[in-house]
């Protein structure tokens, strides 16, 4: 590790990357503790530690909800535009010809995506008020029309803001600038829950700790090892004669990924997890058998078990729903066979096609599953051990190492080039 930090520092061009990188996520950290004036932060912390799922949101976007910053929304509005736009290229014909025009098509696409952020965060805001406004904290007291707005643009602006720094960090190469973003909100919590483990800690929570740290550890091992886990489906190229030349002949792989998905499936099971009690949230405080429904609604997803089952569920079939989005077998069927390759004991064509379906049906099972037992370890737990102050966040581990390894490869990546460029 030191010997590549070396290598790191002594190339300009990474090293000016490395501390451009660092400088942004700094500047994000600071926008994330400018409160916007005129709320009460510490009723507010209040009425985050007693909603469980606006508590979800508080953790996932790095304490920025619970400050009321600038930024309280983070980047998700973009996420939600990104996920949007993905899934429209997939059913719009004219978005699906933008996508296949390379560069400049997706380049189109991005900035679709980047307009549609801005509607998306405003209205967002809106309802992220409208929800603690139906409290009775009196979080933003004195609400009026006017400072209802400026609050509603000031978030919509620091959603921008964190927007533009996310792609000024992809343009250096190594690392997502969106992923490292959030990577950075989940990272700069650590240190409050090391804090308050070591201040809860008793000789009575020794066997609490010591399996908090053997799951930790067990974890991240498991990711790593489905992150970077492939199934290897050999591939053959037959041999071309043109005149006295041959040609192919080679033998390579096609690989398939155990996750395939990323962390997408979870994304998309929180914001439909989380989408019916934010709904009934607004209509608890009325009258009559909808605020009583509404109620009930609540209740019921606050109920660990229910609200664990419904998310395990969500993950393992969005994993599957996704995968089939982004992988096509028959048009990788179709393109071995015209580039004249074959898997061995299979014929081109259709067989190749159902082998490929067969064989990753088979494979995402494995990861479906992995994902799926990841978003619910926190409850399981939780239940275990009964305790509140060490709560391992399996979809943050997952984030945080899938980010790292592969900030990693593209750091490798340009020392590779830089050596091979000094030869």
């Amino acid at each position: 590790m030191w010997e590549k930090i070396r290598k790191i520092w002594k190339i300009k061009s990474l090293r000016k990357s490395v501390l451009f990188v660092l400088g942004m996520l700094v500047i994000f950290r600071l926008a994330a503790h400018i409160p916007i004036p005129g709320v009460d932060t510490e009723a507010l912390g209040q009425f985050l530690a007693g909603n469980q799922i606006l508590g979800l949101l508080n953790v996932f976007s790095g304490g920025t909800m619970e400050n009321f910053s600038i930024v309280m929304l983070g980047i998700a509005p973009y996420i939600t535009a990104s996920i949007i736009f993905q899934l429209l290229t997939m059913v719009v014909p004219r978005l699906e010809e933008l996508s296949k025009e390379g560069e400049a098509g997706q380049q189109k696409i991005n900035m679709y995506t980047r307009l549609s952020t801005v509607p998306l965060a405003f209205l967002q805001a809106f309802a992220m008020i409208q929800l603690l406004t139906q409290s009775q904290n009196q979080i933003i007291p004195d609400l009026n029309t006017y400072k209802l707005i400026t609050i509603m643009l000031t978030i919509t602006a620091g959603t921008v803001f964190l927007m533009w720094i996310g792609e000024l960090i992809t343009e250096k190469n190594i690392g997502n600038g969106i992923s490292l973003l959030i990577f950075a909100g989940i990272v700069s919590a650590l240190p409050g829950v090391v804090q308050r483990a070591v201040l809860n800690y008793t000789s009575s929570d020794l066997y609490t700790y010591g399996l908090f740290i053997a799951i930790a550890i067990a974890t991240v091992v498991g990711v790593v090892v489905i992150s970077e886990g492939q199934r290897n489906i050999p591939v053959s190229y037959a041999k071309q004669i043109r005149g006295n030349k041959t040609y192919g002949g080679s033998n390579t792989h096609l690989p398939l990924r155990v996750n395939m998905a990323g962390v997408i499936p979870i994304i998309f099971a929180i914001s439909v997890i989380l989408f019916p009690p934010m709904i009934a949230q607004f209509f608890v405080a009325g009258t009559g058998w909808f605020a009583t429904l509404s109620q009930g609604v609540v209740s019921l997803f606050n109920n660990q078990i229910f609200y664990g089952a419904v998310y395990f569920i969500l993950v393992f079939g969005f994993t599957y729903f996704y995968t089939a989005v982004i992988f096509h077998p028959q048009k990788i069927a179709e393109n071995l066979q015209r580039q004249g390759g074959f898997i061995p004991g299979i014929r081109p064509g259709k067989q190749t096609e159902e082998y490929l379906g067969h064989t990753m049906s088979r494979i995402i099972f494995i990861g479906a599953s992995f994902l799926a037992l990841i978003a619910v370890l926190p409850l399981l737990l939780r239940a275990v051990t009964g305790t509140q102050s060490l709560v391992i966040g399996g979809t943050s581990l997952l984030i945080v190492v899938s980010v790292a390894i592969e900030t990693a490869k593209q750091i490798d990546a340009q020392i590779e080039v830089h050596e091979y460029d000094r030869m």
